[in-house]
């Protein structure tokens, strides 16, 4: 078995490229984000979501293309996988329907007639599934199943930077447990408590993603983001209703929801809409309509409401561990606002995130538990942790993208890196819009310099013209600062390195603009539009921002960029918005980048070293061409 590219961990290794190695197939599927990775010898080596390849954003199907991905781009034969793990138990998930609709009875009998017959002709035959899926790709290896939250906790303790940690994992659902506190120690998992189903803090966050009008399970971040444009006090009475009628928070952060509100344990939809409308007093949300002031209140109120949990099971986790070290994952994780309120409360000395924390960030798991548990392999730590960045998907040669213009018929301008970087900064710096697609693609949910789309964030009018032109989205959704690490002190509140978005910090004072005094009073849009910072296209309406800091060590050519533009204005920041519409994957191929970039107002495309102007496309010009 030979590896067809040298990763980093493979540099420091003394054994040779045929001694046999041991490999683990990570698989997460048939929920939504399935994924797929390779464990090479403990390493991470590849690792990518299916929708990438298939379009389908979410994609919940077998990772088929993920995995050939994972073959071509390592040499890896399909013989040479040793071990499969899928991310669930799914049996234990059948028994928790079954007691669940048992203890409900006969309340879900409409749910029950639909589900229960997916699962006797489909889902409970999942293992047997599975394995026609890989024989079909030559794989024939032991197939084990780790459980969910186990899976979760493993993708946040191995890849993390520390011998010892706290272990939290939150999400919507996994078997029964909707979130773990544990302990990880050197190649060990302790889970010490959890809590059970329907007792969930994700999907108590995805009844009120789908009540203000978002799609469950993608549309949280819309929430999240939503949240901000509040006025605290005129929320401050949804929260009331919140913690005294849907959910009852004890200290150490367990739960209790009072059922009669939920309609997800045995209904078709979140929420009991009737009981809804009478405690809040108005209607749950029709898609793409006006938000008023209700649903922005509501926004805010779960947001606090999380926040606060999130907090209280930190508490209890640095009580239970006494560790100086907390890791997180699972979907709730992926709230960078609630994250960034740990870090600040200073609870742990050091807080990680899995960068893929949600279902997708499973398929690391389970591989590494099947590497450090089952097979009792001892654990490498890696600084400044083992995702490389999260740069573990596919990448395109220079001759991959010369064929691709020359296929295309595409117009286009090779440069030297030098020239590249500088040429793009000054666009940059002239208020153009970038398309940035280089190395290898990012696994999870952020574009983080790879397949990114990039703006200048002093521009006052960028966050609009992105959210319309670009995106095609709600105007009120922020955008991230990509900023270099040892410059990001100085404009946020931060001291700690940032490398995946996954949390908050605040715009320093003297990097705001004055408000005025009613500001707090604005409707949502004069807010959105307020000149509220110097550098307002990344600056929320709260000064938030979820940052990411950009170091030479992960990501050197997107470290050069931020460089060369901090030359030209002072700032070594951009606006970093991953390289897709609403509704569609980021992109994965040229192909898919050239695509995007015709169809949305971006200014110019670089695919490597190669440069395309929107303007010069379709033309016969050839001052442009290679």
């Amino acid at each position: 078995m030979y590896l067809r590219k040298v990763q980093p961990w493979l540099r420091l290794s003394t054994q040779s490229f045929d001694v046999k190695m041991q490999v683990v197939l990570g698989i997460s599927a048939y929920y939504h984000d399935s994924a797929a990775t390779l464990v090479v010898d403990g390493n991470i080596v590849a690792a990518a979501q299916e929708e990438r390849f298939t379009r389908k954003k979410h994609d919940s199907e077998f990772p088929v293309n993920a995995i050939k991905y994972l073959l071509d781009e390592t040499g890896i034969a399909p013989s040479d996988i040793t071990h499969v793990g899928f991310y669930e138990k799914p049996f234990i998930k059948f028994e928790r329907l079954l007691e669940t609709y048992h203890a409900f009875a006969p309340k879900g009998l409409m749910s029950f007639l639909k589900v229960i017959p997916v699962w006797l002709k489909e889902k409970l035959y999942t293992k047997n599934n599975i394995k026609k899926e890989l024989k079909k790709l030559g794989i024939n290896a032991q197939l084990l199943f780790p459980e969910h939250h186990l899976s979760h906790a493993a993708s946040a303790f191995y890849p993390s930077p520390y011998e010892k940690a706290a272990i939290l994992t939150v999400d919507g659902v996994g078997e029964w447990a909707t979130a773990t506190i544990g302990t990880g120690d050197k190649k060990d998992i302790t889970i010490l408590k959890e809590l059970n189903f329907p007792h969930s803090l994700g999907l108590l966050y995805s009844a009120f993603t789908y009540y203000c009008g978002f799609k469950v399970n993608s549309g949280e971040y819309k929430l999240m983001g939503l949240a901000p444009y509040s006025n605290p006090a005129n929320a401050k009475p949804f929260i009331d209703l919140i913690k005294n009628n849907l959910v009852d928070i004890r200290e150490d952060g367990s739960f209790l929801l009072n059922m009669k509100f939920f309609d997800f344990a045995t209904g078709l939809r979140m929420t009991n809409d009737k009981k809804w409308e009478q405690l809040f007093g108005f209607p749950p949300r029709k898609p793409e309509s006006v938000l008023s002031d209700d649903y922005i209140c509501m926004a805010y109120a779960i947001q606090q409401v999380t926040e606060e949990i999130m907090l209280k099971l930190s508490s209890t986790a640095k009580k239970l561990t006494g560790l100086e070290n907390l890791v997180l994952a699972g979907g709730s994780a992926l709230n960078c606002v609630a994250n960034g309120k740990i870090r600040r409360s200073k609870l742990f000395e050091n807080v990680w995130v899995q960068p893929a924390a949600g279902d997708a960030g499973g398929a690391i798991g389970a591989a590494l538990a099947i590497w450090h548990i089952y097979l009792d392999k001892p654990r490498r730590i890696f600084l400044p942790d083992a995702m490389s960045g999260a740069f573990l998907g596919n990448e395109f040669s220079d001759k991959d993208i010369r064929n691709f213009i020359t296929n295309s018929n595409a117009f286009a301008k090779q440069f030297s890196e030098d020239n590249l970087l500088t040429e793009v900064a000054k666009l940059l710096s002239e208020n153009k819009i970038v398309g940035w697609f280089q190395g290898r693609m990012e696994f999870g949910p952020r574009a983080l310099g790879n397949r990114s789309i990039l703006a200048n964030p002093q521009n006052v009018d960028m966050q609009k013209k992105l959210n319309l032109e670009i995106k095609f989205r709600e105007s009120f959704r922020p955008f991230a600062p990509a900023v270099l690490e040892e410059d990001a002190m100085k404009y946020f509140d931060i001291d700690v390195s940032s490398p995946y978005m996954l949390q908050t910090a605040f715009v320093r004072e003297s990097f705001r603009l004055a408000l005025p005094n009613d500001y707090e009073s604005l409707p949502y849009m004069e807010k959105l539009y307020c000149n509220r910072a110097v550098f307002q296209a990344v600056t929320h309406v709260d000064f938030s921002a979820r940052i990411q800091t950009v170091s030479k060590q992960t990501n050197l050519r997107f470290y050069k960029l931020l460089l060369a533009f901090k030359k030209l204005t002072g700032h070594g920041m951009l606006v970093n918005t991953s390289f897709n519409i609403q509704g569609e994957p980021i992109v994965c191929t040229p192909a898919d980048a050239y695509h995007c970039f015709l169809n949305t107002g971006m200014d110019y495309l670089v695919l490597g070293n190669w440069m395309f102007s929107k303007s010069l496309q379709f033309t016969k010009k050839n001052d442009f061409t290679f």
